[in-house]
């Protein structure tokens, strides 16, 4: 049985997030020229009124918003707050035809969907109509006080009563010179991977991913504590079985806490994860080096005082200021060296970003400009995709277009660390010229030093001597690359721009693959 993680990644809010196979990703289209994201912001700033408002905030009733939902005159609502988006019509990278959905009426899921790591207040804020009208409402029914917040006593009464036995709680126990928090998930859990913590200045946040569920502590300690910790689970059966987290954190000064803290916003909760905002730790650019020609393979480093192991497929959002504006993207985190993916060290908890630098990329050229020792912003793990389907898979198949690659790094290092259950590892790979092919001396040795493992590229404009596969993906190519033997169970990952990831979906489908052998990741 393949031992892997029961995790899961790229949010369906992600621009790498995981969608049903049968459905097609949100296109980007080509804005006109002097429309990037860098022209939105010069003209959001320039001090032109972008409401029609000239400057006043008012009051939307329902009746009102609906009367917006015209091209020439676009409102909507997000979470309350009512936008005129009709000057971000032809800077919006999904086109008119995508804000349009959300005209006149709450775009809130909509915007959810595609957009949840975006911040839109600051992308907006000079679009900014005024707040939904709130309705009054006919009956008011029992308030419950809340009770007054209170230290936290020792064991017996840290955690309150658990209305259902299936909630996660906690417990601690210390001695002279540590502290030990224990958390009951009450659930089957990963080995590793599953529990993200930070401590910083007596703060201690703690979250615990149970699949779409999230588990947090959120508590200003009693005392003062060192700056790092660690955490340890028990064995990987025990994990399994009993669901124990233990963190363990070193007193700065020997004796006994009469509390563990003062609880803190979120404190002892369990929502659904995309209910919660990401977290954003400053971390520190270690390196930056060129993987190709506008390639670069960014290395962060965490907190000392973080403890965060990101899981196989699950990416995470970069957050920076530019030009006073919040903008964030989310990238997939990547092996170090694909030539020693098949036992790169556990105990690396630096992320490996490879991102492609475009010329009029806001984001990606401010990444550029970082030198080592500059801090950015980075999330924890988000994402849906589980890894639960390759349990029984015999052939695994990834199918990538340019940096689509990003998600097939750690599954190549999954596939590679489980030889006994999948027996074949086979990644068809999409570029424009030979120069863009990412990674690819590391590749070719993983493939001759694994039996297990084959790569072929694919070039759409190759030159004169190119021997390898040329074009563009097709049902002749996929029927030459793809093997099924009889009793195997085969499993195929889709990852690129939409139009690549739609076709090649389609064309795997003709070749037998069902639903539930498909992942598409959307690029």
């Amino acid at each position: 049985m393949l031992n892997i993680p029961t995790q899961s990644f790229p949010a369906p809010s992600s621009q790498q997030r995981v969608a049903p196979s049968g459905q097609s990703g949100r296109g980007k289209v080509a804005l006109k020229p002097g429309h990037s994201l860098m022209d939105w912001i010069r003209f959001s700033k320039s001090g032109k009124d972008l409401t029609g408002l000239r400057g006043r905030l008012i009051e939307v009733t329902q009746e009102e918003l609906q009367k917006h939902n015209t091209r020439e005159d676009c409102w909507t609502c997000i979470r309350g707050m009512v936008y005129n988006v009709t000057p971000y019509m032809d800077y919006h990278p999904g086109g008119e035809e995508e804000l349009m959905k959300a005209a006149g009426i709450d775009g809130t899921g909509l915007f959810d969907q595609v957009h949840r790591w975006v911040n839109y207040e600051s992308m907006l804020k000079e679009c900014l109509v005024g707040r939904m009208a709130t309705k009054p409402t006919t009956a008011i029914k029992a308030i419950v006080p809340v009770p007054p917040v209170t230290c936290l006593a020792p064991p017996i009464s840290v955690a309150p009563p658990r209305e259902k036995d299936s909630l996660p709680w906690y417990d601690w126990f210390q001695t002279d010179v540590t502290v030990h928090v224990v958390v009951y998930t009450k659930r089957k859990i990963p080995s590793s991977g599953c529990t993200i913590v930070d401590l910083e200045a007596g703060i201690l946040r703690l979250e615990v991913l149970l699949g779409k569920m999230s588990y947090m502590m959120h508590l200003c300690l009693a005392e003062e504590v060192e700056g790092t910790i660690s955490v340890t689970f028990p064995t990987v059966h025990t994990a399994f079985s009993v669901g124990k987290i233990q963190i363990s954190i070193r007193k700065k000064a020997k004796g006994k806490w009469t509390s563990l803290g003062q609880p803190l916003e979120f404190h002892n909760t369990f929502l659904r994860k995309k209910d919660r905002a990401p977290y954003y730790r400053h971390c520190v650019m270690v390196s930056k080096t060129e993987v190709n020609h506008n390639t670069h393979l960014f290395r962060l480093q965490l907190p000392r005082g973080t403890i965060m192991h990101v899981p196989v497929g699950k990416h995470v959002y970069l957050k920076a200021f530019i030009q006073d504006s919040e903008i964030v993207r989310p990238y997939t985190p990547v092996v170090q060296h694909m030539a020693i993916a098949s036992h790169q060290s556990s105990q690396d908890s630096d992320l490996y970003l490879m991102i492609k630098v475009y010329p009029d990329g806001v984001f990606t050229q401010h990444l550029n400009s970082l030198h080592t020792g500059d801090r950015i912003y980075v999330s924890g793990p988000e994402g849906m995709f589980t890894v639960r389907p390759l349990r029984d898979v015999t052939h695994l198949y990834l199918l990538a277009a340019g940096t689509g690659f990003t998600p097939m790094a750690r599954l190549i290092q999954l596939a590679l660390q489980n030889t006994d259950t999948i027996r074949h590892t086979g990644l068809l790979f999409f570029n424009q010229r030979e120069e863009d092919i990412l990674w690819r001396c590391e590749l070719d040795e993983l493939a001759a030093n694994n039996d297990s493992f084959q790569v072929e590229y694919v070039l759409s404009e190759p030159c004169e001597s190119w021997t390898g596969r040329k074009g563009r993906v097709e049902e002749s190519m996929l029927q030459d690359f793809l093997n099924r033997p009889d009793g195997s169970k085969c499993y195929a990952c889709v990852c690129g721009p939409a139009a690549f990831t739609d076709l090649t979906i389609g064309l795997l489908k003709q070749q037998g693959f069902s639903e539930g052998e498909l992942c598409a990741f959307q690029g």
